[in-house]
């Protein structure tokens, strides 16, 4: 089953050698590239994007290892590296005539498009990050019985073999857990949509893993790095965040400080999958950002 998003083109660009990213690409105007989360696809955007195509030349891919975009195997630790998946973004961007962009990612996507404010500062004009924190940070703040909402980074933290078998043996099930217990609104992800979601997570189980465990190792390398030598967002930065602090024991306003210099950080009441069950208040948030 495939579910495009009204109104937009969708093209295949090649980001790197025998790599290819699935993009929706419409509007006009400034642009504005929007980035996934797990376990979705870029049509998670589609509310989102409609709107801010109105003003906007706005392009939402598939990641690297998600959706309709190319899956490589998982031969060494950078190819699933957010500083790889970064690097496809800008050049999926150059290949469409923007060298300059604005970037917008929700949970998985959120990390690319952190990693690519840090490693391409001269390309993006303005981050958002949607529900998630760095990487280093993420880690860091589970521990104890807590950390057990995040089982699931722990498991595909594994060396390769036990977490892909374990959920290509049941990836309905497992996939499915994780839209049902993060959405407040069920009713914002429609049947013909979360059917989507559902076949393309079982097309990519070991590039989604592959995903997960880059940020167990090679990620959290890239950002202790930046932090040791002080490297921050220079760029206008937006975050938005369930109020999980209190739960979890930390401060996210106060960790996103550490690497973003101009901040706005707020928390929704709705679900993690805002794009989706607030695309309002989300699409708000995009327009100040931009206007900064």
């Amino acid at each position: 089953m495939t579910q495009n998003i009204p109104g937009f083109d969708y093209r295949r660009v090649e980001v790197a050698e025998g790599i290819g990213l699935n993009a929706a690409v419409g509007g006009s105007g400034s642009p504005v590239v929007l980035l996934h989360g797990f376990p979705q696809t870029h049509l998670m955007w589609r509310h989102v994007a409609t709107d801010l195509a109105a003003d906007h030349t706005v392009i939402c891919p598939d990641l690297r290892g998600y959706g309709d975009s190319d899956k490589p195997a998982e031969v060494g630790p950078d190819v699933y590296s957010k500083r790889t998946m970064a690097h496809d973004i800008v050049a999926l961007a150059r290949a469409l005539g923007h060298e300059r962009f604005a970037l917008a990612g929700h949970d998985r996507g959120a990390l690319v498009a952190f990693r690519a404010g840090l490693d391409h500062p001269d390309s993006i004009t303005h981050l958002a990050c949607l529900d998630v924190l760095p990487t280093l940070d993420m880690w860091e703040a589970l521990h104890g019985v807590q950390a057990a909402v995040g089982f699931h980074l722990y498991l595909m933290a594994q060396p390769p073999g036990l977490p892909e078998q374990l959920i290509q043996n049941s990836p309905d099930a497992f996939f499915s857990y994780f839209l049902d217990i993060w959405a407040n609104d069920p009713e914002a992800m429609p049947p013909g949509v979360r059917q989507v979601y559902l076949d393309a997570c079982r097309r990519s189980v070991p590039s989604i893993v592959a995903d997960y465990r880059a940020s167990a190792g090679i990620d959290i390398e890239h950002d202790r790095s930046d932090r040791a030598a002080g490297r921050r967002l220079t760029m206008p930065v937006s975050v938005l965040q369930q109020d999980w602090g209190a739960a979890l024991g930390y401060e996210a306003a106060a960790l996103w400080g550490a690497w973003a210099a101009d901040l706005d950080h707020s928390t929704v009441s709705c679900g993690h999958f805002m794009a989706e069950e607030d695309p309002e208040t989300i699409t708000k948030s995009l327009r100040g950002l931009l206007a900064r």
